[in-house]
């Protein structure tokens, strides 16, 4: 095999690992502030409130956006470097939902998760009033499912890869090239 198809093989290779590393840390990330959600105590405690949210924020800003960037980057470029993807309809749903992941996470996930840290790191200060702590669990809940879902149809598109639009093969006969 010559050298320029083995380059080209790595890096499909390459950019294929990274964009699975990426969802696996995304989809980690997602599942764990949703445990944590799940446990964060009441905001009248408001020093285990402040911790978990803190945690939650850390957790958000360390694993779940820098493996939102490296899915998003890896396929991409996964997309522009693999001739076979150009028109494979499939890719181009996938695209799409992407970009709804994206906003989705920084909007309704990165965001509140920050805020809320910030919130509580502040009331824990004495500088803003505690009980305004907390009000948004609901949607976050709502929107980390939303997101987690989203994501889920991402990978399935990418393992079962169906024939949308644009991915047909030419309907002619393999033998007689009728």
């Amino acid at each position: 095999m010559p050298i320029w198809a083995r380059c080209g093989r790595i890096m499909r290779q390459l950019l294929k690992f990274l964009h699975t590393m990426g969802a696996i840390g995304m989809m980690g990330a997602m599942a764990a502030l949703l445990v944590l959600l799940l446990f964060t105590p009441e905001p009248s405690s408001l020093a285990e409130y402040a911790q978990m949210r803190l945690a939650m924020g850390a957790l958000a800003e360390w694993v779940l956006l820098p493996s939102l960037a490296l899915t998003l980057v890896s396929g991409l470029f996964s997309m522009a470097y693999t001739s076979g993807f150009h028109n494979a309809g499939w890719v181009w749903v996938k695209l799409a939902t992407g970009v709804l992941m994206f906003e989705g996470t920084l909007m309704a996930v990165q965001g509140p998760a920050q805020r809320e840290a910030a919130l509580s790191k502040r009331a824990l200060a004495g500088d803003f009033d505690p009980s305004m702590l907390g009000r948004a669990v609901q949607a976050e809940w709502a929107s980390l499912w939303v997101v987690l879902g989203i994501a889920a149809l991402n990978v399935a598109l990418g393992v079962w890869r169906p024939k949308f639009m644009g991915s047909r093969r030419s309907r002619r006969s393999p033998r007689t090239g009728t």
